[in-house]
């Protein structure tokens, strides 16, 4: 009878092992999942992608409306901006950031504000006589602007990723057209020729984004932009 007991605890001791085994197996196995769980981007990583996501929507609306309007000179453009869009896609992919990932222009992608509501008129205050429209503010008056006006106000500035000299494209303001781009995080500014057509004001191809740009950048947030000669 004891022999038969002294087994009966060693077999219960040999349970409990295996037990404490798995149960730390499966502590083992929950630990090496949660250190794979991907690690969020950081906020200079979200900028890179960002910038790089404006860029390739600008260029990918620059193709569809060279498509939607074709004239002779259609068809080269659109060839040059495909090559744009392959590289941009590259450096998306160096970067870590989504492949194919892209947004326009912030300045577009505002939302409209909500219509105000109107304000009941005060009996005891006389009407008051209509005043005529004011003019719009040089800032926005685009290709219309007179030289050293400061212009698309509130536009953030990126990369065609075109090559070539230091040049500029934009939507307002027609080729030959002088633009000054001062990136007033760094100070850092740049006299640029408008040679082609883009989806936003100003969009400057690589050279002409690495005399303002910071470090690591593809999107200058805070831009003045001018119009100069």
């Amino acid at each position: 009878m004891s022999r038969r007991r002294t087994l009966g605890t060693k077999k219960k001791i040999a349970l409990l092992v295996s037990a404490a085994t798995v149960a730390g197996g499966g502590a083992f196995v929950m630990a090496s999942t949660s250190n794979a769980a991907p690690t969020p981007k950081s906020a200079s990583e979200s900028t890179v992608c960002l910038g790089l996501a404006t860029a390739l929507g600008n260029n990918q609306k620059f193709i569809a409306d060279q498509r939607a309007n074709p004239d002779a000179q259609s068809g080269a453009r659109i060839a040059n901006r495909e090559a744009v869009v392959a590289e941009i896609k590259r450096k998306q992919e160096a970067s870590g950031c989504a492949v194919g990932e892209s947004a326009q222009d912030s300045q577009t992608a505002q939302p409209s504000q909500p219509a105000q509501p109107a304000q009941p008129s005060d009996p005891a205050q006389p009407a008051q006589p209509s005043q005529p429209p004011e003019s719009a503010p040089a800032g926005n008056q685009g290709g219309g602007a007179a030289s050293g006006q400061q212009v698309c106000n509130g536009s953030t500035v990126t990369l065609s990723g075109e090559g070539g000299a230091p040049a500029a494209s934009s939507n307002q303001f027609p080729a030959g057209t002088k633009l000054k781009v001062t990136n007033l995080d760094n100070n850092k500014s740049t006299t640029v020729e408008v040679t082609s057509v883009s989806g936003s004001c100003a969009l400057l191809n690589n050279a002409a984004f690495e005399q303002v740009r910071e470090p690591g950048k593809f999107l200058i947030r805070r831009a003045l932009i001018e119009k100069v000669g």
